[in-house]
């Protein structure tokens, strides 16, 4: 089947599947705990896509010529029998890159049952190695010691590299973000440093809380010098750099201070079955409806070309250049419920 392409010519690559709205951490940058409490009502089961609805989307998704498919959520290790669907995706393509965002609590519990079931890649949110600060950024009184040992556990049964996720934020980790680049030097484990970003509206982003990437390559190139290095390939989002004494090498995502629009190949799959195009949505398209309805396969995929095709995101490069605030000042998508 000919592969889609957006009327900006990029092409449809890499799909993020969000299993779970749910997480057992409160992040400030994503699910803050003032707004996301126990009184918060999350998707109820019948809402949220079986792993056989996934499953099926997928499949046509990588017809149309996704090659690589993220897990996310909310947090995907508190989805109950995560590994089958892992299978199940695996079964479509022993070739397809299946990959897996998580806080990392539940990892070590559970990565030998995801690898076994075919995920390829893993990578791990760790925002900080001290106590008080992780303890501050996921909102639960969580040390990093759990995260820690997933992550050990992840490299000893061949999980590598495995990439370290760094959102900096300024007055939470601002002043410690060089410990996890420190910790993770000298292993095969890229860390990668990322910008807070305004996804959603229940955040309380401003620009004055993002600490530009600059700002970030400066302090860890003046503890650790660094040198840059070419992209693995096209759409990759984070700029890469290796240590000039050979100690590895780490990963900054810029979408605020520079963004990278122009390359995106990325359709997002809500847990609740929208289509979503762009990490800034301010709403998707429904698939869900469509299954249950007994739409074939010709149908949901005429839908996803159309969606695609008529594709016109780019948001963070309306933020940087200041224009169309009509735009910009619209609600959006919440993190949690389209994974990041």
């Amino acid at each position: 089947m000919e592969p889609i392409t957006d009327n900006y010519n990029r092409k449809l690559r890499d799909l993020r599947v969000s299993v779970t709205d749910r997480c057992n951490y409160r992040c400030p940058y994503c699910m803050p705990l003032e707004v996301y409490g126990e009184k918060y009502e999350f998707l109820k089961r019948n809402e949220v896509l079986s792993f056989e609805e996934i499953e099926r989307l997928v499949r046509l998704f990588v017809k149309l010529g996704v090659k690589k498919v993220r897990i996310t959520g909310g947090e995907p290790l508190v989805r109950k029998d995560l590994e089958s669907l892992i299978s199940r995706i695996n079964s479509i393509d022993s070739d397809l890159d299946i990959a897996l965002t998580t806080n990392g609590y539940l990892l070590a519990e559970k990565v030998q049952k995801l690898k076994d079931a075919g995920l390829s890649r893993l990578t791990v949110s760790l925002d900080s190695l001290d106590e008080i600060t992780y303890k501050k950024m996921n909102g639960k009184g969580f040390g990093p010691d759990k995260v820690l040992n997933g992550i050990k556990r992840a490299e000893q049964i061949g999980f590598s590299p495995i990439k370290i996720n760094v959102v900096v934020q300024k007055g939470y980790n601002d002043k410690n973000f060089l410990d996890v680049a420190n910790h993770f030097r000298s292993s095969k484990n890229i860390v990668r440093f990322i910008e807070f970003m305004d996804v959603g509206n229940k955040n309380g982003w401003a620009l004055n809380k993002v600490v530009p990437a600059k700002e970030i390559l400066e302090v860890i190139d003046k503890k650790f010098p660094l040198e840059s290095v070419s992209p693995t390939y096209e759409g990759e989002v984070a700029k890469k750099y290796r240590y000039k004494d050979g100690a590895g090498e780490i990963g900054i995502i810029s979408s605020v201070s520079q963004p990278f629009c122009g390359d995106c190949t990325r359709a997002r799959l809500s847990t609740d079955g929208k289509l979503i195009t762009c990490l800034f949505a301010t709403q998707g398209v429904d698939l869900k409806t469509p299954i249950r309805s007994g739409s074939d396969d010709d149908e949901l995929i005429s839908i996803i070309r159309s969606t695609w095709g008529q594709r016109t995101d780019r948001y963070s490069e309306l933020r940087s250049q200041n224009t169309d605030l009509d735009q910009l000042n619209k609600p959006k998508v919440e993190m949690y419920y389209i994974g990041g």
